[in-house]
């Protein structure tokens, strides 16, 4: 495995291809840069390299995808209060890690994915209550997202599933996306910079890969405006499913691993 500073010319090509790949999936959907490009690059490297190297891209990513999408103002006046949530679920969620480590988190996550596409199929996911009490749900949400990012290091699914079922429109759904993660990732910043012994040196390393990862989301962002709002929905229930298979795929992956050893 290599580090930042170790990279052949040939691993800058397959990161910065990971980078332009994963800001595309960002710009399109509104998620996904660090569950796509956090493993693809771990192949290469050691995590603790791979997470470094995807922070500041993916932070540039999401503040692209806010300031290129619009309708800031209405999805802060709607759900200003999820990224707050989310911190809180997060310090549960890696509380819970610290105390709990060989749980599998990733694969009860990926789990109730399953099950939640499965209730989709079959017409099953129309929550009136959740709709008449958005409020307090977005307490249960929003908290599990934070306990999904401590645990699974992945926030996106119970959001995608609390915003479909209020039948938020794309354009809005975007935007709250991107408050809880810049509020999530730049906090994961602000940790590893000031107590996660990572120079500064590192971080300036990953300004091109930024500008890359931005490229592509801006790309992605032009394709998602010219999609509808089924078609949008449809794309996300299928990143749910893929976020579940690398889920299981990297559980797997450990698991075989640990064994090995």
């Amino acid at each position: 495995m290599v580090t930042i500073e170790a990279l052949t010319p040939a691993l800058i090509v397959w990161v910065a291809i990971v980078m332009l790949f994963s800001g595309f999936v960002q710009g399109a959907l509104g998620l996904g840069f660090p569950t796509i490009a956090t493993p693809l690059i771990a192949l290469v490297s050691d995590i603790r390299t791979a997470v470094v190297m995807v922070l500041l891209p993916c932070i540039v990513t999401v503040l692209v995808s806010t300031i290129r999408s619009g309708f800031l103002r209405p999805a802060l006046a709607e759900f200003w209060m999820m990224p707050f949530y989310m911190l809180l679920g997060a310090a549960l969620g890696t509380r819970l890690f610290i105390l709990y480590p060989q749980f599998p988190y990733a694969l009860l996550l990926a789990g109730v994915i399953l099950v939640y596409l499965n209730l989709d199929r079959l017409g099953r996911t129309e929550w009136k209550l959740l709709r008449k009490h958005k409020r307090a749900f977005g307490v249960l949400f929003g908290m599990t997202a934070g306990i999904s990012e401590g645990t699974a290091n992945v926030a996106a699914p119970p959001l995608i599933v609390y915003y479909l079922a209020l039948n938020v429109q794309p354009t809005i759904l975007v935007q709250a996306l991107n408050i809880c993660f810049l509020t999530g990732k730049s906090t994961q910043f602000a940790t590893l910079a000031s107590a996660g012994g990572i120079g500064a040196a590192q971080w300036v390393m990953t300004l091109p890969l930024a500008a890359v990862a931005a490229a592509g989301g801006w790309y992605g962002i032009r394709i998602r405006d010219r999609i509808d709002a089924p078609t949008y929905r449809l794309w996300l229930r299928r990143a749910l499913f893929a976020i579940a298979v690398i889920l299981i795929a990297q559980y797997a992956h450990g698991f075989i691993a640990s064994n090995a050893s």
